[in-house]
């Protein structure tokens, strides 16, 4: 059986460079080949370098693989070739499925890429002075975690997720990657070694290195640096994962073999796209509405572009009146943050005459007014997310990271808490659909002159507090960071929550109102 499952994992791996999409392999199999030969040249380059430098770049870095084996199958939604369910047909044995299916994962390019940067870092730490059968049998066992850490990804992916994963559902994923891995990796790209351990690193990657994370990376580097303790300490760390990894593997190999496959719904096969991913209630619908208009609609679009545009745009006339490039920095994130929630203040104008689904359906105002919401949400975190750290990196000062978090989610939050109540209460003809974004037609009986004005002062005014609490730790310290990121993010939510609800009552009153506009505008 064992041979079988080789066989076929090998004919599958030599088979894949055949049929429609070989080039795409093969492009993808090179760029592999490249990153993992950049890899290994640089965890060589550590040879040189102390050991305590060397121990925090590998154990960071053997983290981020173990995390980056477990959720890449969840996020990307790949078809798993060695589903236990697959072979649920020949009889086998539920007891030799598990090591033979972890034998088998071996036949791959990503296991041949983890295998030969294992191979590099146990080179190194034996060059560092770690007893050559110790860095063989802890690098084998550290190979071993990833790989059942890596099924056990894949089996949570059949078990949890769709099996036919849809383009929306993945780039929910790739967003929460983005919001999660850029900022991080900005942050470490900033720090400044100078041949030494910067003391965040070092707190971190000690951590990491008493975890089952990198328990097996920690073991190599604290070996050669002499700290037998914390050696073996991680060693047996390392150990005791491995085998809780091969038990909870073994568990899901025998609950997918006698686990029914889950029916695939109707709303899945359909191909609803947001409709069918979001939930089946009156807030879903409309969020996935506004999300099909959003992505599609150049109105909208053209709206998304210009604010990171005009965020980075407000940089140049500082820098040109003599204002500190470090100063000047910190005014885009806000700018952005106060110009996403300002968005949807007019949305209502925007639907034109699809307005009249939500009102002859009854849709009650809450609904209506958070679903609108989730847009301008879903873009503008992502964004604030990348701009942040960006922003911090040219201010050369981390400190202030809450407290410019907490002012971007005060203005943030509180533009579209006031946002949802002016796109009722005073909306103001715009474009119509296929029309050009830059077409604005006139209404005199438009009551909206002093709706875009009410949205974005009132949001400045909502969050004075912040905007001071963020002046006062810019310019006396860091002693009010905390103080900046809560009053601004509990106050920016609690903006939103009150406009939500006080829009929504108005919605509810002001349907025959909104009908006439938008047949009229």
């Amino acid at each position: 059986m064992a041979a079988h499952v080789l066989r076929l994992r090998l004919a599958l791996l030599l088979g894949s460079v055949r049929g429609d999409r070989r080039i795409r392999t093969l492009i993808s199999f090179a760029a592999v080949v490249a990153v993992t030969a950049v890899v290994c040249i640089a965890v060589f380059s550590l040879a040189a370098a102390p050991v305590p430098v060397a121990r925090a770049v590998t154990v960071l870095g053997g983290a981020a693989l173990l995390i980056g084996f477990l959720v890449g199958p969840i996020l990307v939604g790949a078809v798993d070739q060695l589903d236990p369910r697959r072979f649920a047909v020949f009889g086998v044995d539920e007891r030799q499925m598990p090591w033979v299916l972890t034998l088998a994962a071996f036949i791959s390019v990503p296991s041949l890429a983890l295998l030969a940067v294992y191979i590099s870092v146990c080179i190194v730490a034996i060059g560092a002075g770690t007893p050559w059968p110790l860095a063989v049998l802890m690098t084998i066992i550290g190979v071993i975690t990833t790989m059942l850490v890596s099924r056990i990804g894949m089996a949570l992916n059949a078990l949890l997720l769709p099996e036919r994963r849809s383009r929306e559902l993945t780039a929910l994923f790739a967003l929460a990657l983005i919001v999660i891995a850029f900022p991080v990796a900005v942050f470490f790209g900033s720090l400044r070694w100078d041949g030494l351990v910067p003391p965040s690193l070092a707190t971190l990657s000690s951590v990491f290195g008493f975890s089952p994370f990198a328990a097996a990376p920690a073991f190599l580097f604290d070996s050669a640096a002499g700290a037998t303790a914390s050696a073996w300490s991680s060693g047996v760390i390392a150990v005791i994962t491995v085998v809780l990894l091969g038990v909870a593997w073994a568990w899901l190999v025998r609950r997918l073999l006698t686990t029914t496959e889950r029916p695939v719904t109707l709303r899945e096969r359909t191909g609803l796209g947001w409709f069918g991913l979001l939930p089946s209630s009156a807030f879903g619908a409309i969020a996935a509405r506004s999300l099909v208009y959003w992505l599609r609609d150049r109105r909208y679009i053209m709206n998304i572009i210009v604010v990171p545009v005009a965020g980075v745009l407000t940089v140049l006339p500082l820098i040109v009146a003599g204002v500190p490039l470090e100063v000047a920095a910190l005014v885009p994130v806000p700018v952005m943050a106060l110009f996403f929630g300002w968005l949807p203040h007019n949305d209502v104008a925007y639907d034109s005459t699809a307005l009249w689904t939500h009102v002859a359906s009854g849709v009650r105002g809450l609904p209506d007014r958070l679903g609108r919401l989730v847009p301008v949400l879903l873009v503008a975190i992502p964004v604030l997310a990348i701009a942040v750290p960006l922003s911090l990196l040219l201010v050369g000062n981390w400190s202030l990271l809450l407290p410019m978090g907490g002012m971007a989610a005060s203005l943030l939050f509180c533009a579209l808490g006031i946002s949802s109540i002016v796109s009722v209460v005073a909306p103001y003809a715009v474009s119509r659909p296929g029309d050009s974004p830059f077409q604005q037609p006139q209404r005199p009986t438009s009551r909206g002159t002093y709706g875009p004005a009410a949205a974005f002062l009132g949001a400045i005014v909502l969050s004075a507090p912040t905007i001071w609490l963020f002046a006062a730790t810019v310019l006396e310290g860091s002693a009010y960071a905390p103080a900046t990121f809560w009053v601004g993010l509990l106050g920016g939510l609690a903006v939103l929550a009150a406009g939500a609800v006080i829009g929504g009552r108005i919605f509810e009153r002001s349907g025959e109102r909104l009908m006439e506009f938008v047949e009229t505008a």
